[in-house]
């Protein structure tokens, strides 16, 4: 079916105007074409172009069928793009047909699959026309000079691999309790409660950690009374209990010599505790207790309205109260682990002596990555269950560019056991082979690892979603999260930053002369490009070919340094 409409301008630098009369086609004028952007711009490895095209009338001849397409030529090759193809109103096909009396608007769009050469190029439509069956050659046309390709420089082996952390605690905090019960509305200490074995445990083990170099420890004695009878006599019986108890205690500190932290308090209704032990037991309306106990915050009218649940009340008396008519004894205390410089010498020289938390966190101790590639290969010798080990070894193949081994090492973490560190490196190996799809799948695999984000971030740098990038880099300071700003032209963010990236490279200095033209200060472009190329010579000629920088190709001190 033929169809006919009237097309929206844009970017085409020739068509064709044809001449009923003579019967010849003859370029459009620039004035008719555009193509926009000017010049391209590499998006998320693709370089769009729209390009508008104004018909005048009479141009078209009836009888005509033009085929326009798009190609990018460039030192090493050319690439096509889609094709669009025009008709006169007396042709029969399905084509878009072009007025000839009152002509009309084209609008093309096409997509470059963006490579490197594409750099220095030139935009080109091409013409296949023909009026019946008699070809018409005619010229092509150049609408467009070069591609930026800022967002090129998004690179996934400079972010940051997800690294197997250790939980290393220097200081171990753990509390050791005893209790020591009473009888109803009595406060007088037991012989047969202070000889029991859970007591004289609890002391013992307050006597050991006392004696031990690495422990330090401190005692808690907390008195309660049941929340039954009056809340003046439940109070006097918990203060009586903590008297009897801190004195007791003291005088077995002393008799064992140890001098200790001591600190006393009592509370005179229990109410937290008998909440705990109600929600526990399989006590008969025990959610309706529960219920009196959130209704109710005055204790008397707790105690009476618990009291009139006759179906439970005895069970309460004979099962929970009594637990909770005692003095609780608590030992806290503080296990004191090895000192850096114990934990880096004996992971060089008895790396068994360690645990494999301390292994993992001697490998933070050192800044050469020879040294923590040594530590995680015994690790995973001494601890080849634990996934971190295989994972950690990968990241410092990572780092040191053998991506192969690297993979082989992610693998095998994953199958000691499936985890989200070694899903973000291998997703961060898909984006530097340039498969988007998987880095997508393999990093929505992860969650709460602290380097998810950063490898988010050049994922959308290489999808062209610039501000879901700067989104998922917030906080990063590095040349991804700096270029993302820049892409979204944040050039303010972006300067900082890049100011505040700790192992600033060439690609740094590179990004901030980019910032410094974008924002038309040739000073900084100069002496920017000028640290950037002393870091790393290939940048001079990446400059000389850089449309970020067109304008200074006049500069002599631009072109001195691009030489």
């Amino acid at each position: 079916m033929i169809k006919k409409f009237c097309l929206p301008t844009l970017a085409i630098s020739a068509i064709v105007a044809l001449s009923a009369c003579s019967g010849k086609l003859t370029p459009l004028s620039e004035q008719y074409i555009k193509a926009e952007p000017q010049p391209l711009e590499a998006i998320g490895g693709k370089v769009p172009v729209t390009i508008n095209a104004t018909f005048p009338e009479k141009w078209f001849n009836k009888n005509a069928v033009v085929t326009v397409t798009p190609v990018l030529r460039y030192a090493k090759g050319e690439t096509w793009g889609t094709s669009y193809t025009f008709q006169g109103e007396k042709v029969k096909d399905n084509n878009t047909v072009v007025s000839y009396s009152s002509g009309g608007n084209a609008t093309m769009r096409t997509t470059f699959d963006y490579t490197p050469d594409m750099k220095q190029s030139e935009l080109y439509l091409t013409f296949d026309a023909k009026i019946k069956k008699k070809v018409i050659k005619l010229p092509d046309i150049k609408i467009a000079d070069g591609v930026i390709a800022t967002s090129a420089f998004a690179d996934a082996a400079t972010a940051n691999p997800a690294i197997g952390a250790d939980k290393f605690q220097r200081i171990i905090k753990e509390a050791y309790d005893a209790n020591i019960m009473f009888l109803i509305q009595q406060a007088e200490l037991r012989s047969k409660e202070l000889n029991k074995e859970e007591v004289k445990d609890w002391q013992n083990l307050v006597e050991n950690a006392n004696e031990a170099p690495n422990q330090n420890v401190s005692v808690e004695i907390s008195a309660y009374a049941s929340p039954d009878g009056g809340l003046s006599l439940n109070e006097a019986l918990a203060e009586k209990r903590e008297t009897n108890t801190s004195k007791y205690l003291a005088k077995e500190l002393k008799k064992r010599k140890i001098d200790v932290p001591v600190d006393a308090h009592y509370t005179a209704e229990d109410w937290d505790g008998f909440r705990d032990l109600v929600t526990k037991s399989n006590l008969q309306d025990k959610d309706l207790v529960l219920r009196v106990l959130s209704m109710y915050k005055d204790p008397e009218e707790r105690e009476r309205e618990i009291k009139n649940i006759s179906t439970v009340f005895k069970s309460l008396a004979d099962e929970i109260l009594p637990q909770l008519r005692r003095s609780r004894l608590i030992a806290n205390i503080e296990i004191i682990g090895k000192s850096d410089e114990e934990i880096a010498s004996l992971a060089k020289s008895n790396a068994g002596a360690l645990n494999i938390e301390e292994l993992l966190y001697a490998a933070t101790l050192t800044n050469s990555d020879a040294e923590k590639e040594t530590i995680y290969t015994k690790a995973s010798q001494l601890f080849p269950n634990d996934y971190r080990t295989w994972n950690d070894i990968g990241v410092q193949r990572f780092i040191a560019g053998d991506y192969e081994k690297a993979a082989e090492l992610f693998a095998k973490a994953n199958a000691v056991k499936k985890n989200s560190e070694s899903d973000v490196n291998l997703g961060l190996l898909a984006l530097l082979k340039g498969d988007t799809d998987k880095a997508q799948q393999l990093l929505g695999n992860a969650s709460d690892v602290p380097e998810l984000g950063e490898a988010l971030g050049v994922l959308y740098l290489k999808q062209g979603d610039y501000a879901k990038a700067v989104s998922a880099f917030a906080g990063t300071k590095s040349n991804n999260a700096a270029l993302a700003q820049i892409l979204t032209k944040d050039y303010s963010s972006a300067a900082q930053t890049l100011n505040a990236v700790k192992k600033a490279d060439g690609v740094t200095d590179y990004l901030k002369a980019v910032v410094a033209a974008r924002t038309n200060d040739t000073n900084s472009v100069i002496s920017n490009l000028k640290s950037a190329i002393s870091k790393d010579r290939s940048l001079a000629k990446e400059a000389g070919l850089d449309l970020e920088f067109a304008k200074y190709l006049n500069n002599a001190s631009f072109t001195d340094l691009i030489k």
